[in-house]
């Protein structure tokens, strides 16, 4: 097989999704309104047939090698892209299915699945992505998606949301491009492998400016603090379905992204005091998201703004592998966190898009108990966001928090536990009314009835959160070993 061939096969996956994308929109456009639906199947065609490709293909293009990279090593196909490419898919998928309610028949329903599509992509070239042009496409072709998702719900909120994240988001990739742009003034590349080789010997300003500058890029599609303002906004004014994709996906991939950059930057004998620093910035940043989002999240009325602040605390949690990143246990329980949270998250959003008339906390008195499917899966997914056993949340922050003491950054793992521990009390202020003995509204039906194909997603959902919980050293075994440069 020639290299291209290889390297064509390597990244089959993104390859597929971008087809399938591309095919949908064309398809979509064709289609009377009645007939959307078709497009739906080839979205979810597209998804799973990514799955079955992110699995074989790597080990038919890499062989017995193990990890390799692809096209000049600017593109890492090792474990970590295999779990993220399979979380990424399925999310998308799950998302998908959440949303057959809300998109059934709209005007822009095949647009929707196109731009999920699209929004995948991103996602799955950015978790990727071990060169810094590559990772700057990756970025804008993970943001543009998100600015069409949140402005087609055609609301005056979602207008909002939607100025807000494209003037944030063009904002702080112009600072990402500026920290690219410095970085290759210090070392004259601009693949990950040329970083870690040349980095010690650049100018540390020069170094740490870059730095920074590529990291606040990655933290605006995190979602995390500082570049968090977007996040709550879009959660509350987008659609469902846009909302749940837009809370995940593109959060795991920049997780991921940012890890494998840093990686990188503090590999290779770099200045110490450098690198301690970048790391401590990281260590704060997620102290200061998993606390203010806390704290946002307190007070919150509507259910979908609470989880919008709720992603931005989780985030918090997630960037506690990324500031000990080279630790032992560092990559492997950052995967499992991803993996957790992704299943976690989207539960929660299917259960919302279940009962959609009921947004303020007030409108859930009664519900769960009344509809106990929704109501199981509700509670699943809220203690499941706090870190209760056996989920797959808990799972990923027991083994955070072990990865950050022993990396010897004790302070991180105790504000996290703290802040777990106050996290509790919103999610039981949204479970405990939900539970409430409640008469019935006199005559007539219940408008907050469940919704079919959501609450099957959410049904699903909850499985696959104590499955993941359960199967954590799957994922585990799946991503092990260090990432490619």
């Amino acid at each position: 097989m020639s290299m291209h061939g290889a390297d064509t096969l390597l990244v089959l996956p993104e390859l597929v999704v971008l087809v399938g994308a591309v095919a949908t929109l064309l398809l979509g456009s064709f289609l009377p309104r009645q007939r959307q639906w078709t497009a739906r199947l080839l979205a979810v065609a597209v998804l799973a047939g990514a799955v079955v490709v992110s699995v074989v293909a790597p080990r038919v293009g890499a062989g017995a090698e193990g990890p390799t990279t692809a096209f000049s090593g600017t593109f890492a196909v090792d474990g970590a892209t295999t779990v993220v490419r399979v979380v990424l898919c399925l999310s998308t998928l799950l998302v998908v299915g959440l949303g057959v309610d809300e998109l059934a028949g709209v005007p822009r329903e095949s647009d929707t699945y196109a731009l999920l599509l699209l929004g995948t992509l991103g996602g799955l070239v950015l978790a990727s992505a071990t060169d810094l042009l590559v990772l700057a496409v990756a970025f804008l072709l993970s943001s543009v998606p998100l600015y069409g998702l949140i402005g087609l719900a055609g609301t005056s909120r979602a207008a909002e949301a939607v100025l807000k994240a494209y003037l944030l988001g063009a904002l702080l990739g112009i600072v990402m491009l500026l920290g690219v742009g410095l970085l290759y003034a210090g070392t004259a590349g601009t693949t990950y492998a040329e970083l870690a080789e040349r980095l010690p010997a650049s100018p540390a300003a020069l170094a740490g400016a870059g730095l920074v500058a590529v990291l606040v890029g990655l933290l605006f599609e995190a979602g995390a603090v500082p570049a968090h303002f977007w996040v709550p906004d879009a959660a509350q004014g987008a659609s469902t379905t846009a909302a749940a994709f837009l809370t995940t996906v593109p959060k795991v991939a920049a997780l991921l992204a940012a890890y494998r950059f840093l990686e990188a930057a503090t590999a290779g004998g770099t200045d110490p005091g450098l690198t301690r620093t970048a790391l401590v910035v990281v260590g704060v940043v997620a102290v200061a998201s998993m606390t203010l989002g806390n704290l946002a999240a307190f007070w919150q009325d509507d259910v979908r703004r609470l989880l919008g602040w709720s992603t931005v605390s989780q985030v918090g949690y997630v960037l506690l592998p990324v500031a000990v990143v080279g630790a032992e246990l560092a990559l492997a329980s950052l995967l499992v966190y991803l993996a957790g949270y992704a299943v976690t998250n989207l539960t929660a959003f299917a259960v919302v898009a279940a009962h959609r008339d009921a947004r303020s906390i007030a409108d859930w008195a009664g519900l769960a108990r009344r509809y106990p499917v929704t109501g199981v899966a509700l509670v699943v997914a809220l203690l499941g966001l706090v870190g209760t056993p056996p989920t797959a949340v808990f799972v990923g922050k027991l083994a955070t928090f072990g990865a950050a003491w022993d990396a010897g950054a004790g302070w991180l793992a105790v504000v996290a536990v703290l802040n777990t521990v106050a996290s509790l009390f919103y999610y039981l202020r949204w479970l405990a009314p939900a539970f409430r003995a409640v008469a019935d509204a006199p005559g007539g039906d219940d408008p907050r009835r469940p919704l079919a194909w959501a609450s099957r997603a959410a049904a699903a959902g909850s499985v696959g959160v104590l499955v993941v919980g359960l199967a954590a050293g799957v994922v585990v075994a799946a991503g092990g070993g260090a990432p490619v440069r």
